[in-house]
């Protein structure tokens, strides 16, 4: 497979606001298929990582719907959207630089430890399992725009994650894979158990 052929077709099935938010790039040297780094908020370049040698044994159906989910997860992240926990990151930080200019000790640390709490809390939500599982709706969503149907996008994205952890080795899935395989059997129609209640969005 020529990586730059490749990423050229890729860029076509990948929906606008993820070819001006994130970059594909050929990283031959590494063991997972297709990688990301969770994406920090200063830093607005989100690369995904593709192993070529391994991607190029995935089918064309798996690796669309593979390079979709990605894609989605990364712009779902979302550091600066108007809700509670970004709105006390921001009254905290504020509040510090007040006590800093006062020079309250006191005031500096119960402010910094509040902005340190929610921001906690908002890498944790965009780490989550319901995350991965918004990821996959959108990507199948998408998907559909490409001619796909919603049970055969659901059907791809299922045996695509089933095969990067038999080219990468694993000898089970994880935890959160395998609540979204059961997320992906139901809406292909391959099961009539779905995800548990918890876990729904």
């Amino acid at each position: 497979m020529e990586p730059n052929v490749e990423i050229r077709r890729l860029l076509d099935v990948m929906p606008a606001s993820g070819r001006m938010t994130t970059k594909l790039v050929s990283k031959p040297q590494q063991a997972k298929v297709i990688d990301a780094s969770f994406p920090q908020p200063w830093n607005q370049a989100r690369p995904i990582y593709i192993n070529f040698d391994l991607w190029c044994r995935l089918t064309k159906p798996q690796r669309d719907l593979l390079l979709l989910q990605m894609v989605s997860w990364l712009t779902g992240v979302k550091w600066f959207k108007p809700d509670i926990y970004q709105g006390v990151v921001l009254a905290g930080l504020v509040a510090g630089f007040l006590e800093v200019a006062q020079s309250d000790v006191v005031g500096v640390a119960v402010a910094g430890g509040l902005s340190a709490i929610a921001a906690w809390r908002i890498w944790r939500t965009n780490k989550s399992q319901e995350s991965e599982l918004n990821a996959d709706a959108a990507a199948i969503k998408i998907a559909q725009r490409r001619g796909y149907s919603e049970a055969e996008a659901a059907q791809h994205l299922l045996s695509a994650i089933e095969a990067v952890a038999k080219i990468e080795g694993h000898s089970s899935l994880n935890f959160t894979e395998l609540i979204r395989c059961q997320n992906l059997r139901a809406i292909a129609g391959l099961s009539p158990v779905g995800i548990p209640e918890s876990y729904d969005k």
